[in-house]
């Protein structure tokens, strides 16, 4: 069972570690600056661009949850494996807290294997909440018109007050309002919007401790 479950937690590190810039946001996907408004059945899908190259996200609403009282919702992930090896998945439960948000849950699956959770005390430690309202951080620019693959969209500019990064955010993408980010190191850009956006993990998944395993 120590082997199972050792395998699990490898496996899922290496999910993990195949989103872009997660190695510097610790155990989490990738961060989604914007403003929260999830509805179930929608998403959009992202180029992301960075030094470590190009590849394709999408980000969708697949259900929710009730978690204490709460409603928490599942954010999907889906992107290309490594060697375009077929789609690799993952869900957060995601539970928001007025201006900031947790996860309960994470889920996991790779081509070939089985779905994995992670719990979500692992998801959450060493890390700041997230925020469900970036604007809180920067500066308003002004409205400007940005085209993308995805359409083009009537957006509101806002700019890190430290310099950081910029958003475009439209309220006709979910579940973010992200039209368009810029940062130092990475660049995402919406190229379609999604409508019909179904959980693609499926099964029960096999749970897995509480942290790194033992050695």
């Amino acid at each position: 069972m120590r082997i199972l479950r050792n395998l699990g937690f490898v496996v899922a590190l290496a999910l993990l570690a195949a989103w872009p810039a997660a190695s510097q946001m610790g155990m989490r996907p990738p961060d989604f600056r914007g403003v929260w408004s999830p509805t179930v059945g929608s998403g959009a899908a992202y180029q992301m661009e960075g030094k470590a190259g190009k590849n394709e996200i999408e980000i969708t609403i697949v259900g929710k949850e009730d978690v204490d009282g709460k409603t928490g919702y599942w954010v999907e992930m889906a992107m290309n494996g490594p060697g375009g090896n077929g789609q690799m998945y993952a869900k957060n439960l995601m539970v928001t807290d007025g201006k900031s948000a947790s996860i309960a849950k994470m889920v996991v699956q790779i081509p070939g294997q089985g779905p994995m959770e992670m719990p979500g005390a692992m998801m959450n430690r060493g890390q700041a909440p997230p925020s469900t309202d970036t604007r809180e951080q920067g500066e308003h620019v002004g409205t400007e018109n940005v085209t993308t693959p995805g359409g083009t969209f009537s957006c509101e500019h806002y700019k890190a007050k430290d310099g950081s990064w910029d958003v475009w955010l439209s309220p006709k993408v979910t579940p973010w309002g992200l039209v368009k980010s810029t940062s130092n190191d990475m660049t995402m850009t919406v190229v379609r919007v999604i409508t019909d956006a179904k959980d693609h993990i499926t099964g029960t998944p096999m749970k897995m401790p509480g942290g790194p395993p033992s050695r």
